[in-house]
C-alpha cells in the first residue's frame, strides 16, 4: 500500500496514528515482560512473599472491630497456622489445595516458620476460592503434636471445630476444652469460624528447602531449634503483634 505524502514527507495524521500505535505496542510489551518477570520469581521469592501475605492476613484480621479471632484463643494457641489466597495473573487459583506457614510457641518466644500444605475435605472447595484466606489457631500440646508430625487429617486424627468470633470469646463456650484446632476463613470481607474435617495436613517440603536449604524439618523448626532468618521477621512481627494486642484486652 503506498504511503500518502504531504508536501513531499508522511501525512502528519497518519504520522500521528503510526505513532500511537508504537506507543501502544511499547506498552503492551513492558506490561508482558513485568508479567514475565512475576511468573519468573524463584522459589526462596515466592516462600517470601507467602510470609507476607500471611501477615497482612492477620494483620487485617485482628484489626476487624468485634469480628475477628477472640482475644482469648490468641493469647492460648500453641501454634498460629495461615493460609492465605494466592493469586496469579489476575486469576485466583489453588482450588482443593491451600499453601500456607505456620509458628509455635517456644521457650524463647514464637518459632521460625514452617511452610506446609493443606488439601481435600469439604473445606477443599473452600481453600484459594474468591479470594478465600483461612488461619488455624492449635489450641493445645496434642494439636502442636499433629502439627509436628509428619501429616495428618483434620477430623480422623486431630479434633476440630469452627472457632468463636468477637473480640472476646462468649462465657460458657468450650473452646478451651479438648478441640485441638479452632479454624477461620474470610472471604470477601466476611469472617467466620469454618469447619476442617477431612482435610490432610502435611509439610510443605519444596519451600522449606527453598527457604531453609537442605537438612531443615518442619518439626526442628517449629521447635524452635532454627533460628528465624530475617525474611521471616515481617510474619512473625505480625504474630507477635497479635499476642500483644491480645494480652491488652483480655
Amino acid at each position: 500500500m503506498r504511503r500518502l505524502k504531504f508536501k513531499g514527507r508522511t501525512h502528519p495524521v497518519l504520522y500521528v496514528i503510526g505513532k500511537n500505535l508504537m506507543k501502544k505496542k511499547i506498552t503492551l510489551s513492558v506490561l508482558i515482560l513485568l508479567a514475565t518477570l512475576a511468573c519468573a520469581a524463584t522459589p526462596k521469592q515466592k516462600t517470601e512473599k507467602r510470609l507476607q501475605s500471611a501477615a497482612e492476613v492477620l494483620q487485617e484480621i485482628m484489626n476487624v472491630p468485634d469480628k475477628g479471632i477472640p482475644m482469648e484463643v490468641v493469647e492460648h494457641a500453641k501454634c498460629i497456622a495461615v493460609i492465605p489466597h494466592e493469586i496469579k495473573a489476575g486469576l485466583i487459583v489453588g482450588v482443593k489445595h491451600g499453601k500456607g506457614v505456620a509458628t509455635c510457641r517456644t521457650p524463647n518466644g514464637w518459632s521460625a516458620p514452617a511452610f506446609f500444605s493443606i488439601t481435600g475435605g469439604s473445606w477443599g472447595l473452600q481453600i484459594g476460592v474468591a479470594g478465600v484466606d483461612n488461619v488455624l489457631m492449635i489450641m493445645n500440646q496434642k494439636g502442636m503434636d499433629r502439627l509436628l508430625s509428619n501429616k495428618f487429617q483434620i477430623g480422623a486424627e486431630a479434633s476440630a471445630a469452627a472457632g468463636p468470633v468477637g473480640r472476646h470469646a462468649a462465657a460458657g463456650t468450650d473452646w478451651k476444652m479438648d478441640t485441638e484446632i479452632l479454624s477461620y476463613s474470610r472471604s470477601k470481607g466476611v469472617f467466620a469460624g469454618v469447619t476442617l474435617d477431612g482435610a490432610w495436613v502435611s509439610p510443605d517440603e519444596a519451600a522449606m528447602l527453598a527457604f531453609y536449604g537442605e537438612n531443615t524439618t518442619h518439626k526442628d523448626v517449629l521447635s524452635g531449634k532454627v533460628p528465624p532468618p530475617p525474611s521471616a521477621r515481617v510474619f512473625l512481627a505480625a504474630v507477635k503483634s497479635a499476642e500483644e494486642q491480645a494480652k491488652k484486652e483480655s
